[in-house]
């Protein structure tokens, strides 16, 4: 009676294939193929891999998962492979097939060599073989990972996809570096504007919570695949498929607004590292020299540090993480901006009312806010309001602007290590006590010099008053912010009427009194 023909596959496996062009592959099947012929083995299933590897153990690989299930099922009794390697690069995996070797006299066959996973020398060899091919795997992570650490270290541009708003040997590209820029300045106040209204500004969407300032922009994958195409023809290489325009994500805004790059830090990811903060991961990127300071890139910055630190307080606020909206927008006049009379805490909203947790002030939002709008309409109204403005020495209020800017970015990184507890509370209390005596100085001195900029053309208008009642809700907390100081204080007891004395608007050193 004659044996039944060996019943024995190909698995076909390239790590990457650039070109996808299939060539590699062929050169494979047709070695395999001709060990097969020499055997009399009867090939009766294929399984490709293209350009797909075998070193993450969590990749999922298609045509090898379907060649184990057909073993499970019975179905295959020899595998033809290139080398060892390309079946598999992980020695827990490798123990599988010498189990099925063991059990069922599974025959493995590589191109360079059988290997006979039936005794212990074939065994020992495949072991071996896998062990070296791991380690050697190892080895060449480790000198990427050293090699982009170095970069880092040195403030080079990381290497990769480059990010909107940079080309990749880390110029800036205007067109959009001035999105980016535009996205950091909506974003950076507490007021500003929502993640899911930018993305809708990106895609050219109108609507009236959608910022009219910032430009539509292509779809990054698809500019950065027209790029490479570009490129490709150059070379003389055919083109690869370009990914449809549409609308961006919220996520891709979210990337681009966590990015320190765009702030001028050098960054480092170590991919390997899963112990931090997800929330907490674009700080961890920062590289610092060792002193501690941010090590900065050798490219331009697109936003200056303290904006970059402060869409970074906004998008770590607790209300992300628990409010459904995903809205990050101020909606009230007072909220945040208003301060408590007696702890001087900025006041938050609760219903209808602004209170503050510390002191237990609870103010009728309505009464107080109509007050404070009176007051400002007032100032408003004045005939004299342009010559009692300063218009100010522009460079020398950009000089002081940046220095406060870099001044408060240091006591926001103290407060991020503080939270990663990497320095003590003292020295938090020393970094901000030092910042904040020099932030004093600069400020008394941008008060005297204060000119009448990102008001949304309030001051500039030929009727302030309606250019102020039409603005949106962050124009007037600015213009508010810009004139005075104002804190709520206990309303007496038993009075039902509102008491404009609980209501201290302060006017700001340089601007005309306004009292209440």
């Amino acid at each position: 009676m004659s044996e039944s023909p060996v019943r024995a596959v190909l698995y076909l496996r390239v790590s990457q294939d650039r070109e996808m062009d299939g060539l590699a592959i062929d050169r494979h099947r047709e070695a395999c193929l001709k060990i097969a012929d020499e055997r009399g083995w009867k090939i009766i299933e294929e399984y490709v891999d293209q350009s797909i590897s075998a070193t993450d153990k969590s990749k999922i690989r298609p045509g090898y998962d379907r060649m184990v299930a057909d073993y499970a099922a019975g179905k295959i009794d020899a595998i033809l492979c290139w080398d060892l390697d390309r079946l598999t690069r992980q020695p827990r995996e490798l123990e599988d097939w010498v189990d099925a070797a063991k059990d069922r006299g599974l025959k493995l066959v590589t191109a360079n060599g059988e290997a006979d996973l039936t005794t212990d020398g074939g065994r020992m060899y495949a072991r071996v073989k896998a062990a070296v091919a791991a380690g050697e795997v190892e080895r060449k992570a480790e000198r990427q990972s050293l090699a982009h650490q170095q970069r880092a270290r040195q403030g080079r541009a990381p290497k990769g996809q480059r990010p909107v708003g940079y080309a990749t040997n880390g110029d800036v590209v205007e067109h959009e570096a001035a999105a980016v820029k535009e996205m950091f300045r909506l974003f950076a106040v507490e007021d500003g504007t929502t993640i899911a209204a930018i993305a809708r500004a990106l895609s050219g969407i109108e609507g009236p919570e959608v910022p009219a300032s910032l430009p539509r922009l292509t779809r990054h994958s698809r500019t950065v695949m027209i790029e490479r195409n570009e490129r490709r023809v150059a070379e003389g290489l055919a083109p690869k498929p370009v990914p449809e325009d549409g609308r961006w994500h919220s996520s891709s805004v979210l990337d681009i607004l966590r990015n320190p790059r765009y702030a001028g830090y050098s960054v480092y990811t170590n991919r390997m590292d899963r112990t931090q903060n997800k929330r907490r991961t674009w700080y961890n990127q920062i590289v610092e020299d060792d002193d501690g300071e941010p090590i900065r890139g050798q490219w331009e910055p697109i936003v200056d540090e303290l904006t970059w630190w402060r869409v970074q307080e906004r998008l770590n606020e607790p209300s992300r993480i628990t409010n459904r909206t995903g809205s990050t927008a101020r909606k009230h006049l007072g909220a945040g901006l208003y301060l408590c009379g007696l702890c001087e805490r900025p006041v938050r909203t609760g219903s209808a009312r602004y209170r503050c947790a510390g002191c237990g002030i609870n103010r009728t939002r309505e009464h107080v806010d109509d007050w404070v709008l009176r007051i400002v309409r007032a100032r408003l109204a004045r005939p004299d309001l342009a010559d009692t403005i300063p218009t100010g020495d522009e460079p020398r209020l950009q000089a002081i602007a940046a220095e406060i800017g870099a001044r408060q970015a240091k006591i926001k990184r103290a407060q991020s290590d503080y939270d990663n507890e990497i320095i003590e509370g003292y020295d938090l209390k020393r970094v901000r006590e030092r910042e904040n005596t020099t932030i004093a100085a600069l400020e008394a001195e941008r008060r005297s010099l204060t000119a009448t900029t990102d008001l949304g053309g309030v001051l500039d208008a030929r009727d302030p008053v309606k250019a102020f009642e039409d603005a949106d809700l962050m124009i007037k907390r600015r213009v508010i912010d810009f004139f005075c100081t104002v804190r709520l204080y206990p309303h007496p007891q038993g009075r039902k009427t509102f008491d404009p004395e609980t209501v201290k608007v302060t006017p700001k050193a340089s601007q005309t009194s306004a009292t209440a």
